[in-house]
């Protein structure tokens, strides 16, 4: 049986994209996404989730991203979860979750649009 990982979110920028040029002139863009959730308890309060998740882009991507995409910016964002590690100086070893965008789309409204 073939596994499925696949991650869909809409979301803003909390920075803007980070830009690393690799060995081979390969662009990578990293930035953080925060997705909300609101809801209403029993006494009719309103309660917003908000989580944070890290985006990575690749080549193309990328070059979109560091063009176009700013702080607050509004994307929809597909791709897959990766998991890597790394152990510090002291030996410790550390996990780190990112997306992997495959696909991204601005959200943002032009100016002048209602």
């Amino acid at each position: 049986m073939r596994g499925l990982n696949k991650v869909t979110l809409i979301g803003n920028l909390g920075k803007d994209p980070e830009i690393q040029v690799l060995e081979g002139n390969v662009p990578v863009a990293k930035f953080s996404l925060a997705t909300s959730e609101t809801y209403r308890d029993k006494s009719g309060q309103t309660h917003t989730n908000t989580d944070w998740h890290t985006i990575v882009l690749w080549r193309g991507l990328a070059e979109l991203a560091q063009a176009y995409l700013r702080k607050g910016s509004l994307v929809y964002v597909e791709g897959k979860l990766k998991t890597r590690h790394y152990d510090d100086p002291a030996g410790l070893r550390h996990y780190v979750t990112e997306i992997i965008g495959e696909q991204v789309l601005m959200l943002d409204k032009k100016p002048g649009d209602q």
